[in-house]
């Protein structure tokens, strides 16, 4: 594999990291490149492009493009291309602590100091976290502003309160060079569900994975245990009544599996950086319900408006919520205007013509409570069969705290006399949606 060019543009097209190792590719390829990109009209553009003899190859991470170019001549296979970007992008978040905009203008020596190493006139040396922390030598700046909430975890004469043996939701967007000796493992869920206009569940199946990001300075061996009643595959393999059941999983190579099936029990030695040790599958069985249920209503008014009465309703436990939940309704086409009546002031709506669909936001759903919105289109020639292109509505939400399938960590233990000093370690649990559609 022989790379050209390696490049980071915001998603204006700004260029935030230009770096050029053979010299066989003009600099104005970073604007052949936006330019093909912002001309085409679908959502999600080719990740790979051709231009004369040049061949671009990116991906989209962090609302940033990285971008690799390769001439023609070098015959690279564009999956092998495709898997140092995503790998230079993992190094990013290590090194950095995040992947946006902000931290690549604030540590943009250093990410330059990472492609120096990863590459030599085009060629990849090394991607392991391992072998390059013994070269980096740039010390990463943190994003992340000063907040008078910090101050809600410190206590009298400035004694740890309670809420501060929680992990914050941004712990582990940290520079790995950080000098903390942490541990975090995340169990990260993305649920796809279809349900019917009556409210049956036609499709329901959850992709987990759990990621260990570890910055321990050395660490030989963790041992994780899982839930011990877990079963895998058919539950009649397993015993009558298993609790928590996952169809098929894939552990990475440096995971032992000698007492996985006796005790449920990982042993693992991490590497710095970010890791996915497990990956598993649940279709149709899911041991909890849909976390939200929605009761639509669709008429017509004397004006002759189209009237969408939503109920959504949050099934969670009450001390669980939803937040960043959007709900995207498809509407007739031609709808020129959108009047709305919300249930409470911290939701907003807004109509979007050219994708055809009014998306209703709600930062923050408590578990067991129940939104409304009424929306009223104004739609040219309205007629009964406009009605028809209402639907379906599409959710976006995160669960924190929450996993679909029942899969928790048991324990997270470090071998006796691995680090210096005391080590924290974090278990944080996540549901993202992959795909929630509801019909009308």
């Amino acid at each position: 594999m022989m790379i050209s060019q390696v490049f980071i543009l915001s998603s204006k097209g700004d260029r935030l990291v230009y770096k050029d190792f053979r010299g066989d590719v003009g600099s104005d390829a970073v604007g052949i490149f936006y330019d093909k990109v912002t001309a085409l009209t679908g959502d999600q553009p080719p990740v790979v492009m051709t231009h004369k003899d040049v061949h671009f190859v990116h991906v989209w991470q962090g609302g940033l493009y990285l971008v690799a170019t390769t001439t023609a001549a070098a015959s690279s296979s564009p999956f092998a291309i495709i898997e140092f970007l995503n790998r230079l992008a993992a190094l990013i978040k290590d090194y950095c602590g995040a992947l946006s905009e902000k931290t690549l203008q604030m540590n943009f020596a250093l990410v330059y100091e990472l492609l120096d190493e990863m590459l030599d006139f085009g060629y990849v040396q090394s991607t392991s976290c391992d072998v390059l922390k013994n070269f980096i030598q740039t010390e990463a700046l943190s994003a992340r502003p000063f907040s008078l909430f910090d101050l809600a975890n410190v206590g009298l004469f400035g004694a740890d309160t309670q809420q501060s043996k929680v992990a914050p939701g941004s712990a582990a967007a940290r520079p790995m060079q950080g000098g903390k000796s942490e541990i975090f493992v995340d169990v990260i869920e993305r649920m796809s569900v279809v349900m019917g206009a009556n409210g049956v569940l036609m499709k329901a199946e959850v992709e987990g994975e759990v990621v260990v990001k570890c910055f321990l300075p050395s660490c030989s061996e963790i041992r994780m245990g899982l839930n011990e009643d877990l079963s895998i595959g058919d539950p009649q393999l397993r015993g009558y009544g298993a609790a928590v059941r996952v169809d098929e999983c894939h552990f990475h190579p440096a995971v032992r599996l000698d007492e996985f099936d006796a005790h449920r029990i990982l042993r693992l030695s991490p590497s710095q950086g970010e890791q996915s040790i497990m990956q598993y599958r649940l279709a149709d069985h899911l041991p909890l319900a849909p976390p939200f249920r929605l009761f639509p209503a669709i008429e017509k008014d004397k004006t002759g408006r189209l009237l969408l009465f939503f109920k959504l309703r949050c099934d969670l436990p009450p001390k669980s919520s939803a937040v960043n939940v959007s709900a995207t309704v498809r509407v007739p086409k031609g709808c020129v205007s959108l009047s709305q009546e919300l249930s409470s002031p911290d939701q907003s709506a807004e109509l979007q013509p050219h994708n055809r669909a009014v998306v209703w936001n709600i930062a923050r759903f408590a578990g067991g409570t129940q939104l409304s919105a009424l929306f009223k289109l104004d739609v040219p020639a309205l007629s009964s069969a406009s009605t028809l292109e209402v639907g379906p509505v599409g959710l976006t939400f995160e669960l924190p705290k929450v996993t679909a399938s029942g899969l928790h960590v048991r324990f997270l233990r470090l071998a006796p006399a691995q680090h210096r000093g005391p080590a924290r370690r974090w278990v944080r649990y996540v549901t993202h949606s992959d795909s929630y559609a509801i019909r009308i």
